[in-house]
């Protein structure tokens, strides 16, 4: 059988989907990239199936671009402030060896983006008494994790939060520090950073 190659037109549909895709995320607060490129193809008036869209990688780095090319001020420091409530987070529940994730971490955030944390413990009821002991008010949650590709668990979550940011936390036991869940955006362990590389990402 013949290999199939992209063509020029595909490789161009591709490119102006995932940068529309971007644009809605970034300007719309959608987190969700398939809804967002849905909503890309719609807006173009592109009917090709599934096979036409661009994969989640793509439009995560047309988000970069689009926030270098028109935001880059403001992304700046909408970021660096997300950072810094995270790390602040991350200190006053240092003790469940907390984990930033998501696009706070990779840089990709929009003003709209929840602050995502995995904590490890053995009951969530820990997390939240430490919340409570800190003042800080918050809501129990569930949170749907792919772990494999064809693994999906719910874990308990909490939502809070810190210096007028969202916070949103997954609880994992304590041995899940060992094995991070799948990325949405490129399928491999989801990249995680503890609070002195969260510091280091303040200073840069």
């Amino acid at each position: 059988m013949a290999k199939r190659y992209p063509t020029p037109r595909g490789e161009n549909l591709r490119r102006a989907l995932a940068q529309e895709a971007a644009r809605i995320m970034a300007e719309h607060g959608i987190r969700d990239f398939f809804i967002a490129k849905r909503k890309a193809a719609e807006r173009l008036g592109v009917d090709d199936g599934v096979a036409a869209l661009p994969k989640n990688i793509e439009i995560e780095s047309a988000l970069a671009e689009y926030q270098r090319l028109f935001s880059r001020e403001a992304h700046a420091e909408s970021l660096q402030a997300q950072r810094r409530a995270a790390l602040t987070a991350m200190q006053r529940l240092r003790e469940f060896e907390p984990r930033l994730v998501g696009p706070v971490l990779s840089g990709t955030a929009t003003e709209h983006s929840q602050i995502q944390l995995h904590l490890f413990a053995d009951r969530a009821e820990s997390i939240a008494l430490k919340l409570i002991d800190h003042g800080i008010a918050h809501e129990v949650t569930e949170r749907r994790v792919r772990m494999s590709p064809e693994r999906v668990l719910a874990y308990p979550g909490l939502r809070f939060e810190v210096d007028d940011q969202v916070i949103e936390v997954t609880v994992f036991p304590t041995d899940g520090i060992r094995q991070a869940p799948v990325s949405p955006v490129d399928g491999r362990p989801m990249r995680r950073a503890n609070a002195i590389e969260v510091e280091a990402l303040l200073e840069e």
